[in-house]
């Protein structure tokens, strides 16, 4: 008991001080942020932009898919280049254009010899680099050459984002609809916001030689290269990351025991539950996974398709109907809502079963947030379709359509909404558990800490709804991480830890003393480097550099664990084969093994290969950020949704024969076909920009030039065999679902004993 206040006592110091560190950066963020000018004019006094322009042309590209349609500081969609490291470019190289016509009389700069090139990449930094932006005023000022260049790129981007034939092919390689933008001034506003986000990234922050994104995106002709202190705490970074694992290799030799309990039960003591009437109405929410799971799968198919015809799906104008950053903001988005409502569903569930209590009105309670989330995602996904389609208009994106933020791009209405069903969700799961945490057993600890987790699921997606319509970019990336880092990577993570390890203990497993210690360790081990390593997504988004130096640290640390999961996937195998009757868990604890791989390849390998300061870069908003995305979201947590949605099948359902042959072909059909999308099409297509990002610059990696070779189709292409396998997996999970329902097969009634 003094062990289990221990690290109660160590869990609660830990948050507070985890969290106090990550509000403190959250002001010096706010503080330090990129400013926002009043004006931008030239050295002859004529305006060029407008705070307004500004703010409005983020209105506009947040109304079009924002970050689902190309990518801002590196965050964003992988077909359409980086706005702001594509107009940086495009400004430095039309200023030495400029150049050229007038003191070489030649069209381009690139028809000079060397020397003079050299020269004039110098020259481009004196122009691009020292900051003119005047405080007092509000006032950033540039010189006439410049001018003439930033009109010039406006006018390439007023082109692109209308429906110019001249551009159309281009339109097509970064996969976007003709007339993406049908207003005329909101497309010139639009480039105000493009040209901000690309000033912020090369203009040097006051006293110091560093822009305000770290000298993010790599671009050696604007003197953008990685600072020192990328460096310096890459190394730091690998230096926690060993000094961690061998810590933690040190407590598992000096503490970690047989935790399978001596005398094991002899029947299944699940077997004997009672399902309450609220649990059996959670079935109707493990329908909804696998409507969401297979729609998901159609719009990441058509997404991907985008990548190689770019308005089109064999021959059908499909940019026109569904374009681009709307399929890739519903698959997304979807991706999140399935796996969270399979882990909503298992709250419902396991709630009453663990306390034995039914609450009065629970079942209605259950059937009103079904229909809640039903309401909530075809509204905000039609508002998202009015707003991608410019049918909305500007003043009701913000609250009814498309906010533009990857995976929070719900419009504010729908996002309350959805607070509130969650608030609700907490409400029914928190007075199910409530006798349970009144008894005071043996078990409370891990019934406390999945209360715990539950508030937190419940009310930290409240941090979506901390930013503005107007509120700083920087400001609003430091929210949104809370959200997709914490929330979803986070507290979610603790609370199917501690299910999971409620669902052994009362299967009679694991001893439950030794559980409470394994669960409240991994815990801490977890949020330890969890909550600030929070900070690694921020480190090129307008942050001061302590941001670097922390996500540096601590992001190491979230991998620490994760090299330790054979030892969990081992633990799992023993729990699957501890006793016969442990047959009927086969293949939920089987999807547990694979999140145990996948937490390894995934979030571990593929996690750690980009998150060091030195790594990210070269490689933020790279497809080494979709190989880590897809193996980390679906194989951990999809793959832990799946599992913990079969363990409550097995309750509502325990006298239907299960068909195993479908669950093996679900189970290995999505297990190989996630690893052929990862090495035949995510891995080698991001090294391959990476090279090209080292050798000619961020902004060529995310070119149409590049991303149009016939080496990166076949690429694209070579998608096809895993992304088909998988979706045979995923069509054979939904169908066992199906069966479980609908015509199901009845395990035989066993002999009553015969009288003696």
């Amino acid at each position: 008991m003094q062990s289990t206040r221990r690290l109660w006592a160590g869990l609660a110091a830990l948050l507070l001080v985890s969290f106090s560190v990550l509000l403190w950066v959250g002001g010096e963020v706010h503080r330090q942020a990129p400013p926002l000018p009043e004006r931008v004019v030239d050295t002859e006094g004529n305006l060029l932009y407008t705070r307004q322009d500004i703010e409005v042309g983020r209105q506009v590209w947040q109304s079009i898919g924002g970050q689902q349609l190309g990518s801002i500081w590196g965050h964003g969609g992988y077909v359409a280049p980086d706005w702001g490291a594509d107009w940086l470019h495009r400004e430095a190289e039309a200023i030495q254009d400029g150049w050229a016509r007038r003191e070489a009389n030649v069209e381009s700069y690139k028809q000079l010899d060397e020397a003079t090139r050299a020269a004039y990449a110098k020259r481009v930094q004196t122009v691009l680099r020292p900051n003119r932006y005047e405080a007092s005023t509000g006032t950033i000022t540039v010189d006439v050459d410049r001018a003439a260049a930033m009109r010039e790129v406006a006018h390439h981007y007023e082109q692109l984002f209308g429906d110019t034939p001249e551009l159309a092919p281009l339109r097509e390689a970064y996969a976007m609809r003709n007339g993406t933008v049908a207003d005329a001034a909101h497309r010139h506003q639009l480039t105000a916001f493009y040209w901000w986000a690309a000033w912020s990234s090369v203009t040097e922050r006051p006293d110091s030689k560093i822009s305000y994104t770290a000298n993010w995106p790599a671009d050696e002709m604007v003197g953008n290269t990685p600072p020192s202190n990328l460096f310096l705490w890459t190394v730091f970074s690998v230096l926690f990351l060993l000094a961690g694992i061998g810590l933690l290799g040190w407590h598992y030799a000096v503490n970690h025991g047989d935790e399978i309990a001596t005398v094991l039960p002899k029947r299944d003591p699940l077997a004997e539950l009672r399902i309450t009437p609220s649990m059996r109405a959670t079935g109707k929410y493990f329908w909804v996974v696998c409507a969401l799971f297979l729609v998901q799968i159609l719009l990441g198919a058509m997404t991907a398709h985008y990548q190689v015809e770019g308005q089109e799906a064999y021959g059908f104008a499909l940019a026109d109907v569904l374009p681009y950053s709307l399929t890739r903001t519903w698959h997304t988005q979807l991706a999140v809502l399935w796996i969270a409502t399979a882990w909503l569903g298992m709250g419902l569930y396991i709630a009453p079963a663990i306390s034995g209590h039914e609450p009065k009105f629970q079942r209605l309670g259950v059937h009103a947030l079904w229909v809640c989330l039903l309401i909530i995602v075809v509204g905000a996904f039609a508002g998202q379709w009015f707003a991608v389609m410019q049918k909305m208009g500007l003043e009701h994106n913000f609250w009814f359509g498309h906010q533009g933020w990857e995976y929070v791009d719900l419009g504010r209405f729908w996002q309350w909404f959805l607070f509130i069903g969650l608030v609700l969700w907490l409400s029914l799961v928190g007075r199910a558990l409530w006798p349970a945490l009144r008894k005071g057993s043996e078990s409370r600890s891990i019934v406390t800490l999945l209360f715990l987790s539950t508030v937190a699921i419940g009310l930290f997606y409240a941090a979506g709804l901390m930013w503005g319509e107007h509120t700083h970019l920087s400001m609003v990336e430091y929210w949104r991480w809370w959200v997709v880092h914490l929330w979803v990577e986070g507290f979610f993570e603790v609370f199917a830890v501690a299910v999971i390890a409620f669902l052994f203990t009362r299967l009679g497993l694991l001893q439950i003393r030794s559980a409470t210690m394994a669960v409240l360790f991994a815990t801490i081990v977890f949020l330890s480097g969890g909550v600030l390593g929070t900070l690694h997504h921020l480190y090129f988004t307008g942050t001061p550099t302590a941001v670097i130096a922390l996500g540096a640290s601590f992001s190491a640390l979230e991998v620490v664990p994760l090299a330790y999961v054979g030892f969990e996937a081992y633990h799992s195998y023993k729990m699957g084969k501890a006793t016969p009757w442990m047959a009927r868990y086969r293949w939920p604890i089987m999807f547990f093994i694979a999140v145990s791989f996948w937490n390894l390849v995934g979030a571990g390998l593929f996690g750690f290969l980009i998150n060091p300061p030195l790594s990210l870069y070269y490689m933020q908003g790279l497809n080494l950020t979709p190989t880590h995305g897809h193996t980390a979201l679906f194989g951990v947590y999809g793959m832990l949704g799946i599992g913990l949605m079969l363990f409550c099948l097995r309750g509502l359902k325990p006298d239907v024969v299960w068909n195993e042959k479908l669950l093996k072909t679900a189970f290995w059909a999505m297990n190989i076909g996630l690893s052929l999308m990862a090495l035949l099409t995510l891995l080698p297509l991001g090294l391959l920009q990476l090279r090209a990002a080292l050798e000619h610059g961020y902004w060529y990696a995310r070119s149409a030039e590049f991303m149009q070779q016939p080496l990166i189709d076949l690429l694209v292409w070579m998608r096809v065999p895993g992304d088909t396998i998988f979706s045979i997996g995923a069509v054979a999970l939904v169908w066992f679902v199906f069966r479980l329902w609908v015509a199901p097969r009845r395990e035989a009634a066993l002999p009553a004993p015969q009288a003696s």
